[in-house]
């Protein structure tokens, strides 16, 4: 029996081609962006028409952001990923995320190639950086490549739309990397180029503080850095720039010094201020006092603060009247309040010397108008000398005794030695010098000056009858009327020059001397036994006659010893 083919008005094999191509052809769209129809909108998702034979929906969040409106209706276009031709319910499963992905990696394969930049949105945080939103595409921004410097807070960046740099993106691994830091360095270059072609000394720029070291601050015009030194910072004292910025900070600059060649800028901020010390001979005149702070001490001296910007040197030599080799640290502390006088003002230099001890009591003005010379002080032995003691005064003041003043009968050294620190004396004033600080005292003036009383017997050129006290290799010194002391030379010793002979004399022994001289300065009685045997023998010449007369000079002499020894008797 023959079997019974049954064909329809296609034929089999025409069938079978038509199928085939039907299912090929919807199995060739998975995978792929195609374009579709709006259908229909409702709450949740919206219908797409792709042109096979079952439609497909996308949910209502795939085509808007949160908090805005769907700007949708049918029969719009809009392209969507097909992700598979068929699900369990028979729908096409289509996404317009995988879409938009698509499109944005195609693009973004472009700008790669090209080196171009794209527009992100920084929209979550990951462990070594962040994510960021490239239209679509999500990349990774490491964290060094989010600015130049070190970011303390994100959070600003967040959210923001902004140009990115692709490092480098892989689309088999959906891979891409992208950099914030690489566009902010190439608009900084581009910046610096058009900054440095520009500056001129003088600018004032306004910049923001990227660093601070000791010696000052570096701050950032704009693509270049120039260095605020800590004294261009403000007209006054500033010991670390610490104290008047801080990093991140705004400033306004002003540009003192531009070096073409090698770029380095050198800024000021207080030449944006007037100068304090225009004018400051006027503000401060020599002798006036001022209010001040201290504001740094040295071991020459303290400066103060006259006025923000105005500095004053108050040298150690001017800081006490008394205290003398002293750190200037002993005397004043940092920020101590004082009140000083202008000694000099040098405008030119920017110098202003300063006295403290000038608005203090003169110690030795003070002891003067209290003290003057003439009258009697006690006081302390604080120190001995080789040349003298020094006492203690009113006034915590010293006033010296010399040696020469301490005694009348011995000499300073022997002196000298009845004395010991602590000991309490008394002394007469006998000079004060107020401008060299000197005040000298007297002992031995507190007593007549037994010379001047045992000289008030005395005349040059007369004989005196005097005592052998001392045998010297230079002659006898003897006692004169009075206790007083005197010196015969050796050459005056005799008028034969055979009996000057000091030996020849015996301590005790009364000699007979003419007095040559007396220095009441040097408290010295000069004798000459030699001089009063010529006056003697002058005398007899005159007395007795000439040897004309017969006798002979033996004769005179001899007549002549023979009465003076009878009117001895």
């Amino acid at each position: 029996m023959n079997e019974a083919v049954v064909t329809d008005d296609f034929g089999g094999e025409d069938f079978a081609a038509l199928l085939e191509e039907s299912l090929g052809a919807e199995q060739r769209l998975d995978g792929r962006v195609v374009t579709a129809t709006v259908v229909a909108v409702d709450n949740e998702a919206v219908t797409l028409d792709v042109g096979l034979k079952s439609e497909g929906r996308v949910a209502l969040r795939e085509f808007k952001a949160p908090g805005q409106e769907l700007e949708m209706a049918p029969g719009d276009t809009v392209d969507v990923f097909v992700e598979r031709y068929e699900d369990r319910n028979g729908q096409v499963v289509l996404s317009r995320e995988r879409a938009r992905r698509e499109e944005a990696w195609t693009q973004l394969e472009k700008a790669f190639e090209a080196t171009e930049r794209v527009n992100g949105v920084i929209f979550g945080r990951v462990k070594g950086g962040f994510t960021v939103d490239l239209n679509g595409a999500v990349a990774f921004l490491p964290g060094s490549q989010v600015d130049i410097r070190p970011v303390r807070d994100i959070a600003p960046l967040m959210g923001n739309p902004q140009p990115f740099q692709i490092l480098k993106m892989d689309r088999a691994r959906g891979n891409i990397v992208v950099s914030r830091r690489a566009v902010l360095e190439e608009t900084r270059a581009e910046a610096r180029s058009e900054l440095v072609a520009n500056l001129q000394e003088g600018q004032v720029l306004e910049g923001m503080v990227k660093n601070i070291t000791d010696y000052g601050a570096f701050v950032d015009l704009g693509g270049v850095d120039g260095l605020l030194h800590v004294t261009d910072i403000a007209w006054k004292r500033i010991n670390h720039p610490s104290e008047a910025l801080q990093i991140g900070q705004t400033v306004n600059v002003q540009v003192i010094r531009f070096n073409p060649d090698n770029q380095r800028i050198s800024l000021g901020m207080k030449q944006l201020e007037a100068d304090p010390w225009d004018g400051v001979d006027a503000k401060f005149p020599v002798d006036a006092r001022f209010n001040g702070r201290v504001t740094n001490i040295t071991d020459y001296g303290a400066f103060v603060e006259l006025e923000p910007g105005v500095e004053g040197l108050v040298h150690v030599s001017e800081m006490s009247w008394t205290k003398k080799n002293i750190h200037p640290g002993k005397i004043v502390s940092t920020s101590q309040e004082v009140e000083v006088m202008i000694l000099d003002v040098d405008p030119q230099k920017r110098r202003i010397s300063l006295g403290l001890k000038q608005c203090m009591d003169n110690p030795w003005t003070a002891f003067l108008d209290s003290h003057p010379v003439g009258a009697t002080v006690e006081g302390e032995v604080k120190n001995i000398t080789e040349f003298g003691l020094f006492v203690g005064l009113p006034g915590e003041i010293d006033g010296m005794v010399h040696m020469s003043d301490i005694s009348w009968e011995v000499s300073g050294e022997r002196a000298m030695e009845d004395f010991n620190r602590g000991d309490m004396v008394t002394a007469k004033v006998l000079d004060v010098d107020v401008d060299k600080e000197r005040i000298s005292l007297g002992i031995k003036q507190l007593g007549d000056d037994p010379f001047a009383a045992g000289i008030s017997g005395l005349k040059k050129g007369e004989v005196t009858t005097c005592t052998v006290t001392q045998l010297t290799d230079g002659g006898i010194e003897v006692a004169v009327a009075e206790g007083m002391t005197g010196f015969i030379r050796k050459s005056d010793l005799s008028r034969d020059r055979s009996e000057q002979r000091p030996e020849r004399f015996a301590v005790g022994e009364k000699v007979d001397a003419k007095i040559t001289n007396i220095d009441a300065k040097s408290r010295k009685i000069s004798l000459s036994i030699k001089a009063r045997e010529i006056q003697e023998e002058k005398e007899a010449v005159e007395q007795f006659g000439s040897t004309d007369s017969g006798a002979s000079l033996g004769d005179i002499l001899g007549a002549a010893l023979k009465e003076k020894q009878s009117q001895d008797d």
